[in-house]
């Protein structure tokens, strides 16, 4: 493995000594290693190689144009500050492909990472790094780049596979999910009101990260301030919305996503604040009155969104998702289920507390 990332290194014009590597075991995609390098004059330099899985991401060259445009545009604007940067080959392109795969190479930042935290600081900082993140790319043309995964938010087209797929019951499983089924139905013109307000003009496509985890945020080890947003292989044209709704829905819940105790799923309300706080301490001033408008909504589109796509994997024998046992993706479905309810609940206040932020920044 040694001498495949020293090759890889040459191939991105990494001429130093590469004296070591570590493989990094977060993420479940691509296999990342850390390679250790010691330039002529004895110090020390680091950077990231990456081998990108082609099975889950079918036209990888399209997923390195988009993070080379959105990359290169970000890094034009923060001269003065940490940003990703992924080098290049010498016939100028993102990858190289040799017998062992795809390879990409970008530099390496020291920094923390935090898979769950309910600090508000940490959360803060993390809704700020979003936010700045749409701003720095709020005069970027989304049509510009690749949709690498058609219709991944669009609602509706969720809703219609999940309906046919139930009407076929392939693996004879749609009875003991009635109840699930009648109530993402009861919601469903509730759910899809960001795709119908795009489909009417009413809110603009941008450029979404869309996998807005804490955790795809790096954090500065001793004040923990963000420093910059990564993992780019979903960058893509979207709704603003769906990368508001899905931090929370992620962050925001008082269980993991796929708890048993569903009934101890619902929004944490001092996260939602927090996150938004720092989500619009960026974005007040840009965003659109109805992108605003619709931040609380968000997260309960995206809630019931995944929702549906648990529960339709679940009733076609759970081949997407991956998981730990067979009613895994329903335990998923009935979690997100009652985030989502408790999300209907708690609207009012949601959307109070983005008011007051809009009032705070705007």
């Amino acid at each position: 493995m040694l001498e495949t990332l020293r090759q890889v290194c040459l191939a991105f014009r990494i001429a130093d000594d590469l004296v070591s590597y570590d493989e990094l075991k977060a993420g479940n995609i691509n296999r990342t290693y850390k390679v250790n390098t010691v330039k002529p004059d004895g110090s020390l330099k680091s950077y990231i190689i990456q081998k990108v899985n082609t099975y889950v991401f079918k036209h990888p060259d399209w997923v390195m144009e988009n993070i080379d445009h959105v990359t290169e545009h970000i890094r034009a604007k923060k001269r003065e500050k940490i940003a990703l940067h992924f080098h290049h080959t010498s016939e100028g392109k993102t990858y190289m492909i040799d017998d062992n795969g795809f390879w990409r190479l970008f530099n390496y930042i020291e920094s923390d990472t935090f898979n769950v935290t309910t600090d508000p600081d940490v959360i803060r900082n993390a809704g700020e790094a979003f936010g700045e993140f749409q701003m720095q790319l709020a005069d970027f043309d989304a049509s510009e780049l690749f949709v690498t995964i058609p219709d991944f938010h669009d609602t509706r087209k969720r809703y219609e596979k999940l309906e046919a797929d139930v009407l076929a019951d392939p693996c004879g499983m749609v009875a003991e999910v009635k109840e699930e089924v009648d109530w993402l139905l009861s919601v469903k013109d509730c759910a899809c009101q960001l795709t119908d307000l795009f489909r009417a003009g009413e809110i603009p496509l941008r450029v979404t990260h869309n996998d807005t985890k804490i955790n795809n945020v790096l954090f500065d080890k001793k004040d923990k301030s963000a420093l910059v947003v990564i993992d780019l292989d979903t960058v893509m044209p979207g709704l603003v919305g769906s990368d508001f709704g899905d931090a929370i829905r992620f962050a925001a819940n008082f269980v993991e996503e796929d708890s048993p105790e569903a009934e101890k799923a619902g929004i944490n309300l001092e996260v939602f604040e927090a996150f938004a706080d720092g989500f619009l301490k960026c974005t007040a001033k840009s965003l659109t009155a109805k992108e605003i408008e619709t931040l609380p909504l968000s997260c309960f589109v995206l809630a019931a969104e995944l929702s549906t796509r648990f529960l339709d994997d679940y009733i076609l024998g759970s081949p997407y998702f991956k998981t730990n046992y067979p009613e895994h993706n329903l335990v998923r479905t009935r979690c997100q289920i009652a985030l989502a309810k408790d999300m209907l609940a708690k609207m009012d206040i949601m959307e109070q507390i983005v008011k007051e932020c809009v009032k705070k920044y705007a």
